[in-house]
């Protein structure tokens, strides 16, 4: 379900709450005024701080990837379309404001969806994974295995590449490190 105007409100108030103070600062009273919306109102949507917080961050993050969906991506098949747009889509999550003040600030918070958990949002990449590379496999350009199994080891293989946004790099390694995730990528999917 799409949010509605006034859940964009609110989901743009917690969002720069979270900027402004972190999570853990971020409370509903302050939402509401930020929103410009009584505390009945933000009460009625969302029964708490976890809640509109999950709703923001599907939305933000979900963003990402109908993003990644419309935009063209270069290659001459579906297979290289389909690197450049999960290349594309980790480094523009690695690089998202509000999931890089998360880990400055409340790190802990997105422990369990790398250790624990799939997400809304992972599932939502999972699917997405999962549909281009069948599109891949039924085009001849992306090996014939299963595109769920696919799509979860390559889910597995960019998620430390998300989650140390935030790391320090003094080589300053980073991008090389994303030509070689590329490169990887598209030999794993490339047909035998």
């Amino acid at each position: 379900m799409a949010p509605s105007g006034s859940d964009d409100l609110i989901l743009d108030a917690v969002r720069d709450s979270v900027l402004a103070v972190g999570v853990r600062r971020t409370t509903l009273t302050d939402v509401a005024r930020r929103a410009g919306v009584s505390r009945m109102t933000l009460y009625r949507r969302y029964p708490d701080v976890t809640a509109v917080l999950q709703a923001l961050m599907t939305r933000e993050f979900g963003a990402i990837i109908a993003a990644e969906d419309a935009e063209e991506h270069p290659g001459e098949n579906i297979r290289e379309q389909f690197v450049d747009q999960v290349i594309h889509g980790v480094e523009t999550l690695a690089e998202n404001p509000l999931y890089r003040r998360i880990l400055d600030v409340d790190p802990e918070l997105v422990q369990p969806y790398f250790v624990q958990r799939y997400g809304a949002f992972q599932r939502a990449v999972l699917a997405n994974f999962a549909t281009r590379i069948a599109e891949g496999i039924a085009e001849g350009s992306i090996r014939d295995e299963d595109p769920e199994v696919l799509a979860a080891t390559i889910e597995v293989a960019v998620r430390g590449y998300v989650l140390s946004a935030l790391a320090e790099d003094p080589a300053s390694l980073r991008p090389r490190v994303l030509e070689q995730l590329r490169r990887m990528l598209d030999a794993g999917l490339s047909p035998d």
